[in-house]
């Protein structure tokens, strides 16, 4: 039997999933298929519509070899595992004459954990949590959620969180579960041969394609100790958020809080001195913390610097003992030297890193209005990291809706570790760009509205001019307005100025669940939801509950934020262009996936009305717009009222 050609194997996908073959989902079937046979690397912009989970599915299902796919949102993750994949499978099987085996894997603490469950929580002498477990009938939230969750331990086959309904609260998940660091081991742990996350890593190993997400791809990739099962290659879906994953999995935190658990639960297993010293140091570092000022330390303070010190000298100690003392008078002492020694492991890692001290990291101060002050420790960059972890040893491909910036590959590929293309030599890779486009005719479908008569926003205070041109474009559109908003404080703004002129129902993010604001504005097309971050990127509604996407502001990172603005001023020191590698590189994502929250399916019409004049009159306006969907664009603001009128009365003619 002659070998099926991939056009037969996309069609064959595309008809299972009851799909319609696309131009740019072949073009891209091949460009993977392509760059799996060579090892080579592929960065694939594929636009809303285009199919894209099949255009990597199918050449990665008819490699035959075991394929991870990495993606940042647990949707996605459900979809491909849960429908594309089963489907997929399904249709390839009778033409490939073989069955390819599927699974997901998470990190550890996504799975409930056994032990845990049975045995109890290792706990601290003030929390007492876990008695509320043993109640008969508990009244509180969280013995319920426990009560609950014992239940559903005897039904579920996988002990994955999400598949828990209705879902509980973190804190009465960490209940149930712990982090790789507190786990026993399965051949020291009593119901290790039951162990779901055990389980979950061995359907890994078996499987020709893992599905898995950015945060444990970046563990795997920054710990050194492989957590995936060897693979030959990595898809990396949603690949605008891989570098922001990567940062967030290699930065370190230290609170008092988490200090104090950590003295706490060391104190019960070492001897007096060790433990006091370690709880001496606690409180110094505690005293500090409680001045600390919001912003980044250039350089750490003398009394932040003796106070790291003492705790990484106390923290070492208290290691060591922990190492060489077994008391047999703790109950269950195996899982309470664990996690005693995961806390303490983790006050001594960051404040060595801190204390070491490298220009490769940027070191700060956060203040919390419920949680108090953190101290935290970045990367300046990660692009080495990915450069050396993530392209040596197979082929990748990068794919996303959003990744050609200012027209070019080149800053997003330079966020990864990667050379502009075409000039990668031995130490750098070598990789090709390619844009499938998409389906849906951008010009004829939507209109880009810049308000350009506005008064520039400035970095704090109210907005009247901004607020009236969004309550008279909200007026025109019927309703039908996704609102997002630079801050939660300007989506708070404009939803009391609105819901105070305006009979529009306006819906706000942080008065219900996500799900529930995204289900009650698709389905009334007379409401606005205005929210901040997670809606620019996590909305999917098409049709006509969405026919305008209102951006308050271009979304530049604060001027303050200690992160952003060292690297910005790392990239100037080098001779670059700090802002626009930067600053201009960040608003441009989200706001191509902002934008792109409005066409979603071929009959959708609608507009961007961005309420910031200097996308139509700053130098670097040409660079963001180019980054946006190919919208007919206009400043005119008579033109737009018109528009979103005749949109609002064509949707309302067809009883929408």
């Amino acid at each position: 039997m002659t070998k099926p050609s991939l056009p037969e194997l996309l069609h064959a996908a595309v008809t299972a999933v009851g799909g319609r073959e696309r131009p740019g989902q072949a073009g891209m079937a091949e460009a993977v298929a392509e760059a799996i046979d060579d090892g080579s690397h592929l960065l694939v912009q594929a636009g809303t519509g285009t199919g894209k989970s099949l255009g990597y599915l199918v050449p990665a299902l008819a490699h035959g070899e075991r394929v991870v796919v990495a993606t940042a949102t647990l949707a996605l993750q459900r979809q491909l595992v849960e429908r594309d994949l089963p489907r997929t499978v399904d249709a390839l099987h009778p033409l490939l004459r073989r069955r390819p085996e599927f699974a997901m894997l998470k990190g550890r603490s996504n799975y409930l954990c056994l032990h845990r469950l049975h045995e109890g929580v290792p706990q601290d002498d003030e929390e007492g949590l876990f008695d509320q477990f043993e109640a008969a009938a508990p009244t509180s939230r969280l013995g319920q959620d426990l009560l609950r969750m014992r239940d559903w331990a005897d039904e579920t086959e996988t002990g994955d969180r999400d598949d828990l309904t209705p879902g509980v609260s973190d804190r009465a998940w960490s209940q149930v579960s712990v982090s790789s660091r507190e786990c026993l081991g399965a051949s020291k742990c009593a119901y290790g041969a039951e162990c779901f996350a055990e389980a979950a890593r061995e359907r890994a190993k078996l499987s020709e394609v893992v599905v898995t997400n950015h945060a444990l791809l970046a563990i795997d990739a920054i710990e050194g100790a492989p957590v995936l099962p060897k693979h030959e290659v990595l898809i990396v879906d949603e690949a605008h958020e891989l570098v922001s994953r990567v940062t967030g999995a290699a930065t370190g935190e230290l609170t008092p809080g988490q200090v104090g658990r950590a003295v706490r639960r060391a104190a019960k297993l070492v001897d007096e001195k060790a433990a006091d010293a370690l709880q001496t140091a606690s409180e110094s570092f505690e005293r500090v913390m409680e001045l600390a000022l919001p912003g980044r330390l250039e350089e750490v303070p003398e009394d932040l610097g003796y106070a790291l010190a003492a705790l990484r000298d106390a923290s070492r100690t208290v290691i060591s003992a922990i190492g060489a003392t077994r008391d047999s008078s703790v109950q269950d002492e195996d899982a309470v030297r664990k996690q005693a020694l995961a806390a303490v492991e983790n006050v001594h890692a960051v404040a060595e890193r801190i204390t070491l001290g490298s220009e490769y990291d940027v070191v700060w101060y956060e203040r919390h209005d419920r949680f108090g002050a953190s101290l935290r420790v970045a990367p300046l960059s990660v692009s080495g990291l990915l450069r050396e972890k993530l392209f040596a040893e197979r082929s990748v491909v990068l794919t996303s809706a959003t990744l050609k910036l200012g027209g070019d590959f080149n800053g997003v590929g330079a966020s990864l570790g990667l050379a502009p293309e075409g000039t990668g030599g031995d130490e750098v890779p070598q990789w090709k760009g390619l844009d499938v486009g998409s389906p849906f005719d951008y010009p004829k479908q939507g209109i880009l509205y810049v308000a350009r008569h506005l008064a520039t926003p400035g970095r704090e205070g109210s907005r009247g001019d901004m607020l009236a041109e969004l309550g008279e474009l909200v007026e025109a559109a019927g309703g039908r307005t996704l609102g997002l908003f630079s801050s939660m404080r300007a989506a708070q703004a404009a939803a009391e100025e609105l819901r105070g002129s305006s009979d529009r129902p306006i819906l706000l993010q942080g008065e219900e669940t996500l799900g529930e604001l995204i289900r009650r504005f698709a389905a009334d097309p007379a409401t606005c939801l205005f929210g901040t971050l997670s809606l620019w990127q996590g909305v999917d509604v098409p049709g006509p509950s969405c026919q305008l996407v209102v951006m308050d502001r271009i979304p530049f990172p604060r001027p303050d934020d200690p992160l952003m603005s060292a690297r910005q001023k790392a990239v100037e020191e080098a001779g670059g262009n700090g802002f626009m590698a930067v600053a201009a590189n960040h608003a441009a994502l989200l706001m191509a996936q902002g934008a792109g929250r409005l066409v979603r399916a071929t009959g959708d019409r609608g507009v961007v009305a961005v309420l910031d004049p200097r996308l139509a009159t700053a130098r670097y306006g040409g660079y963001l717009r180019a980054s946006l969907p190919d919208f007919w664009y206009t400043t005119d603001r008579n033109q737009v009222r018109r528009s979103l009128a005749a949109i609002d009365a064509a949707a309302a003619a067809d009883g929408r």
